[in-house]
């Protein structure tokens, strides 16, 4: 999956709504984090260790996060309830009008064989084209509230 997007939030913020691993994590991507299989297992000065999912997904996934490269979180799932791994990275630059655009792209791979076309479907449904608007919704009310 990949995709870009534009946003009013800065650089900074939008680096920081990415790596925000406290309890304000579920606020910002309320929309993409299920609170009840979010859970936190490890953190540090530029990564963590966290399990996630969507609301209404049937997956899960355990990714490490790692922001030890100016501009770019990276991510590899390291455990999955689909049984299969994949990775991502996020680059974020300024626009020079103010604000950033975020690059975003992961893959799937691997997993349970009945499981392979949920996922093929989920990367290539409606998902991709969503997916910007939610982010960008989210980056945006990060930004008005402060983004600190």
């Amino acid at each position: 999956m990949r995709f870009t997007l534009e946003t009013v939030a800065s650089p900074d913020q939008a680096l920081r709504a990415f790596t925000d691993f406290s309890e304000r994590r579920l606020q910002t991507w309320s929309r993409t984090l299920d609170p009840r299989r979010y859970e936190l297992r490890e953190h540090g000065d530029t990564w963590a260790i966290v399990r996630e999912a969507s609301p209404g997904s049937p997956f899960w996934v355990v990714c490490h996060y790692d922001w030890s490269q100016p501009g770019e979180v990276r991510w590899d799932v390291v455990e999955s309830s689909y049984g299969g791994g994949g990775s991502g990275v996020i680059r974020v630059e300024p626009l020079e009008s103010g604000g950033s655009r975020v690059h975003a792209e992961w893959d799937a791979t691997g997993g349970q064989r009945g499981q392979r076309a949920l996922i093929f479907l989920l990367y290539n449904g409606p998902i991709p084209r969503l997916l910007p608007r939610v982010w960008r919704g989210a980056l945006d009310r990060y930004a008005a509230s402060g983004g600190t």
